[in-house]
């Protein structure tokens, strides 16, 4: 495969919730052109439409509740995908993404490339990150890392994306309407792809090659960034995730199945669709943002000072009640 892309860019579930979302909303305001193609009258085509989106329909059931995270996790009828942006063998941003087909809600859960994670034989600094987990373990290790640092919930699906996918899905929805923070200008020719950003400051809407710079850019090259690292990139790019998730898409079928073959995944195209029309219905605001909870630290590995986020893992399982939906007695 390609060159990954080295920034978290999109949740694969918001993909097709945004389309399947979009589909809803298309079928309702402009009553379903389908009708008008096989010969109904106007009035008719208003009955076929109303009967489609009523069998497509399902309305949101109450999330179950759950009284520890273990019963949770082994009842729940959430779907959970890994998301993979890639820069060679390492896994430069993860993402968690859980879907709940009955209650028809999103959390989404950002996981700081720099994530201190012990792993035995693996003693060099950089190996104790979780972005180095993939080119050792590849996909069933990342999966397994990942599962073991959210007390064990399960991890259904994987999804990875290249440069060429991120620009072209985005377009394929239009762009995506950001507010950018400050001028963002950099440029570095020897960078994989270059890098050459120049994205003015303010509310705009995005095509889809600016929308990857926007998710790419850490500072200037007068070394004006964030202030708080690899926190605001993450930021930034539930930003534009969030901006995605609120698009209106016209045709599920075309979306998904163009959209699908800019992915590297183990979802099948069926059970894509099948998600996809189990999303139909959702709200936009469904859809919650997380980051691993934890902080930034510094430790010193064979008289090397590195830089890891340390994950508290007492406020991850109450992340996860919450996502779960655990409700102490």
């Amino acid at each position: 495969m390609k060159t990954f892309v080295k920034v978290f860019f999109v949740s694969f579930l918001c993909f097709f919730v945004s389309a399947s979302f979009g589909v809803f909303a298309s079928l309702k305001k402009n009553d379903m052109d389908i009708g008008e193609n096989i010969g109904f009258g106007h009035s008719e085509k208003q009955d076929f439409s109303r009967a489609l989106v009523n069998k497509l329909e399902k309305e949101p059931k109450s999330e179950e509740s759950f009284s520890t995270l273990d019963e949770a996790i082994k009842n729940s009828s959430r779907i959970n995908f890994l998301i993979l942006g890639m820069e060679d063998t390492r896994t430069d941003t993860i993402l968690l993404a859980s879907f709940n087909e009955e209650s028809k809600k999103a959390d989404i859960v950002s996981i700081p490339r720099d994530t201190y994670i012990h792993r035995k034989g693996y003693g060099a600094g950089d190996q104790r990150k979780i972005n180095a987990v993939y080119g050792s373990h590849g996909v069933d290790g990342i999966k397994q890392t990942v599962s073991y640092i959210l007390d064990d919930i399960p991890v259904h699906h994987y999804a990875m994306i290249d440069y060429d996918g991120v620009i072209k899905i985005i377009d394929l929805f239009g762009g995506v309407e950001v507010d950018v923070p400050f001028d963002m200008k950099y440029v570095d020719d020897i960078d994989d792809p270059p890098l050459n950003i120049n994205i003015k400051k303010g509310r705009q809407i995005l095509d889809g090659k600016n929308a990857l710079d926007f998710m790419r850019w850490r500072k200037n090259n007068d070394n004006n960034g964030y202030i708080d690292g690899d926190l605001g990139r993450i930021k930034a790019q539930q930003q534009v995730l969030d901006s995605l998730s609120k698009k209106i898409s016209e045709n599920l079928l075309t979306v998904i199945t163009r959209g699908y073959h800019y992915v590297d995944t183990d979802i099948g195209i069926m059970d894509l669709i099948s998600y996809g029309k189990n999303a139909i219905g959702m709200e936009k605001g469904n859809i919650s943002f997380y980051t691993l909870p934890g902080q930034p630290d510094y430790r010193p590995i064979n008289k090397k000072i590195y830089s890891y986020y340390v994950y508290n893992q007492k406020e991850v399982k109450a992340m996860l009640e919450d996502i779960y939906n655990v409700k102490k007695q």
